[in-house]
C-alpha cells in the first residue's frame, strides 16, 4: 500500500494533465462543458477514477460520457507521459453527483421553509388550552403583611442567638475534645 500523502499528490497531478487535455481539445464533437472535479486513488495507486460534472442538459451529459469513454485511452496515454511513476494507473470516468445532490438540497430547504411558515401562521392564531402562564408565582405581600413578616423574622433570630449561648454553656460540661475522643475512655458507637 502507498503512502496516502503521495496517493493525493499523483490524483492532483492526474487532475491537472487530464483537465489541461480536455481544455486544448479532445476532436469529439459529443463532447459538453466538462469540469473534473475529483480524483481518487487506489490504495495500489494502479488505478485512477476521475470524477467530472457537464453543464448542459441531460442528453449533452450523455454525450460527454460517451466521449469521455471513447478518449480513455488517449488520456491515460497522456497520463503515463506527465507523471513520474514507473506504471500508469488506468483511468476511469465517474459523472459526479454534486449538481444533482445541491439541487436536491435546495429542494429540501425550501420545503423546510415553507413548512416553518406554515407553522408560525398556526402558532399566531393558536390559544391555549388552559392558563396562559400555568407556573405557580410566588405571591405579593401587602405592605402591612411586609412589615409584620419583618418583626416575625426579627423575633425568630433573637430566639435563635438565646439557643445559641445555651449551646455554648452546654459545650463547656462535654468530656469529650475537639479531636473526637474523651479523656481515656473509647467513644461509643
Amino acid at each position: 500500500m502507498a503512502d496516502p500523502a503521495r496517493a493525493r499528490k499523483m490524483a492532483d497531478r492526474i487532475k491537472v494533465i487530464v483537465a489541461q487535455r480536455i481544455e486544448r481539445g479532445i476532436r469529439d464533437p459529443r463532447l459538453g462543458f466538462v469540469t473534473i472535479t475529483d480524483v481518487r486513488m487506489t490504495g495500489d495507486l494502479q488505478h485512477a477514477s476521475i470524477f467530472y460534472t457537464v453543464y448542459g442538459s441531460d442528453e449533452e451529459r450523455e454525450d460527454s460520457a460517451a466521449a469521455l469513454k471513447s478518449a480513455t485511452g488517449m488520456l491515460r496515454t497522456e497520463v503515463g507521459r506527465n507523471l513520474t511513476s514507473r506504471l500508469t494507473p488506468s483511468i476511469e470516468f465517474i459523472a459526479d453527483a454534486v449538481p444533482e445532490s445541491a439541487q436536491h438540497i435546495e429542494e429540501l430547504l425550501a420545503e423546510a421553509r415553507r413548512r416553518d411558515v406554515e407553522v408560525d401562521s398556526l402558532g399566531a392564531a393558536a390559544q391555549y388550552a388552559g392558563d396562559a402562564d400555568p407556573y405557580v408565582k410566588p405571591r405579593v405581600l401587602a405592605d402591612d403583611e411586609e412589615a409584620d413578616d419583618a418583626e416575625a423574622d426579627d423575633a425568630d433570630a433573637d430566639d435563635a442567638d438565646a439557643g445559641a449561648e445555651d449551646d455554648e454553656a452546654a459545650g463547656d460540661a462535654d468530656p469529650v475534645d475537639s479531636e473526637g475522643a474523651d479523656s481515656g475512655t473509647e467513644p461509643v458507637r
